[in-house]
């Protein structure tokens, strides 16, 4: 087969216009062959997931499906020849149908189980890899679809399953290599169990069906096509001056995009990542733009890749005197927070052991302090531990960039810069990789802080 693979975001296929110029890339792309991974149209899993839980209440959702129904109908008038129409659009009716009656199976169960909500969620990119394929074909290109159900096996972990990778691989490559030449049309998102019940892969499935698929079959590039030229220096909402970085290694993008840089999922990259097999982020809409490539290779540019934030943060201080010395107290303080189901986001301890700062998602804030006060009620009733300190409001900041190690100056430059701008730090946080530098402002100096950091590091 061709040796790419190429994905399609749901903003890549949101209306007729991106459409049609997602599948003008794909033409191009996939002349000889290869693999095409599609989300569903933009919004649409949203709408399903609103109709199935809404379909358990006894309410009518007919008006949400009619809405899934005209949009997908629309493209294909839009698009297709009238010749063309009578056959993707029996398709469509099929697949609606089949949602129709789950529909109305939850209605009268008065019940949704998880089971049933993936299979109402696949319905999204099941409805948009047909009409990709026929558009696809329209073009003059040789097109399959097929069923990542019966590629993609997966544990029955239901919203979020896991994969089971030496069986998919082999299935992957089963159902491929034989279509040599071919463009082979592939809904992402979704799998399925060894009984063939549907399942989804959490946030971001669909690239990471993508990714799956291209290491199957040891692809040379997969291509993540989305509405953003590439991976920023910033949030340009912060920083209007942020750029596009043309190449950076598979560990600055994980970085990057665990602290905010919304374009690929750090956990959908390791199947690529194992096998060492570049990824491209390219932009639907502006196609001639270059993208970031994501490699083995880190960035060309200075000590510093990039800047990320991540905001809607609180901090929790544990403090006190009889913890000098205690031993197994950090155990207890993480152990509680991970039995409430609290993501820990950053971990500061002094070395007087007088203290352990930890920050995490301001949502989780009131779960984590139960669980600290029910964990510690006898340190507190002893003294030992003074009233936690919490505090909202803040925002988590990380500089990144793989040639930090080693070069001194960073963290001094750093500080003076947004000392010089007034904006005090409250916790920092930075691994023995030496690739990332986080810290803890207020959410009042994010914007400031990101924007004094990257004429400090990134600015000509």
């Amino acid at each position: 087969m061709s040796g790419i693979v190429v994905k399609f975001g749901g903003s890549s296929l949101a209306d007729s216009e991106r459409l049609q110029q997602a599948m003008q890339v794909g033409r191009i792309r996939l002349a000889a062959g290869g693999v095409m991974v599609c989300s569903a149209m933009g919004g649409t899993t949203d709408v399903l997931i609103a109709a199935a839980r809404e379909a358990a209440t006894g309410s009518d959702v007919r008006e949400r499906v009619e809405g899934i129904r005209a949009r997908h109908v629309a493209v294909v008038r839009d698009l297709c020849p009238p010749r063309g129409q009578a056959a993707i659009l029996t398709e469509l009716q099929l697949l609606l149908a089949e949602l129709d009656e789950v529909l109305h199976g939850v209605s009268l169960l008065r019940e949704c189980s998880p089971r049933t909500l993936d299979l109402v969620m696949s319905f999204g990119e099941r409805l948009s890899t047909a009409v990709a394929s026929r558009l696809l074909g329209n073009l003059g290109v040789e097109t399959r679809l097929l069923d990542a159900r019966e590629m993609i096996l997966t544990d029955a972990e239901h919203g979020n399953a896991t994969v089971q990778f030496e069986a998919t691989y082999r299935r992957v490559r089963e159902a491929l290599q034989p279509l040599a030449g071919i463009a082979c049309i592939v809904p992402g998102f979704i799998g399925a169990t060894a009984d063939g019940v549907t399942t989804t892969l959490g946030r971001d499935g669909s690239d990471y069906t993508a990714s799956l698929i291209a290491a199957a079959l040891h692809a040379d590039e997969l291509q993540i096509w989305t509405d953003v030229d590439g991976v920023l220096s910033a949030d340009p909402r912060h920083v209007p001056e942020a750029f596009v970085i043309g190449q950076l290694s598979y560990q600055e993008a994980m970085e990057m995009s665990y602290f905010g840089a919304r374009v690929i999922h750090p956990y959908t990259m390791v199947p690529v990542v194992e096998q060492a097999i570049p990824i491209l982020i390219k932009n639907t809409l502006r196609p001639e733009q270059p993208g970031s490539r994501i490699s083995e290779q880190p960035s060309a540019g200075g000590a510093i890749t990039g800047i990320a934030s991540v905001d809607s943060i609180a901090l929790i201080n544990v403090e006190g005197g009889g913890m000098i010395g205690a031993r197994g107290m950090a155990a207890r303080v993480l152990g509680a927070l991970a039995g409430a189901s609290v993501n820990v986001m950053m971990i500061s301890q002094a070395s007087s052991e007088h203290s352990i700062c930890l920050v995490l998602g301001a949502a989780e804030a009131e779960g984590a302090l139960s669980a600290l006060h029910a964990e510690l009620a006898l340190e507190l009733e002893t003294k030992r531990i003074d009233t936690f300190d919490l505090r909202r409001d803040l925002a988590i900041v990380a500089i990144i960039g793989e040639n930090m190690r080693g070069t001194p100056g960073i963290a001094g430059k750093l500080f003076a810069a947004l000392g010089g701008a007034g904006i005090n730090v409250l916790a920092i946080a930075q691994g023995s990789s030496e690739r990332n530098i986080s810290l803890v402002v207020t959410a009042a100096d994010e914007r400031r802080a990101l924007q004094v950091i990257h004429r400090a590091f990134l600015s000509p």
